[in-house]
């Protein structure tokens, strides 16, 4: 049995489902800045992998790493956690 390596994965919020079998996932940090103390919203855009297109703008959606599969999207649909109300 081969080993595989350690992926990232990541939760996000899809922002956009219009192109075929791709989603954007926003992923939105809370980081404290460094001199003034106030907390920060910094947010992360990815595109993702979404094989049966069930996604919907607003889903809280969990995605992994995984290898190239055009240009932009490394990324591929693991569930939908949440769906949109």
């Amino acid at each position: 049995m081969e080993k595989r390596n350690l992926r990232k994965d990541r939760i996000g919020i899809v922002t956009s489902n219009k192109m075929e079998k791709s989603i954007v996932v926003a992923e939105v940090k809370r980081v404290k800045h460094p001199m003034y103390g106030k907390f920060v919203l910094k947010t992360k855009k990815y595109v993702a992998h979404d094989d049966k297109n069930d996604c919907n703008i607003g889903d809280t959606v969990k995605i992994m790493e995984t290898r190239p599969l055009s240009k932009s999207k490394c990324w591929r649909l693991v569930e939908i956690i949440e769906r949109a109300k």
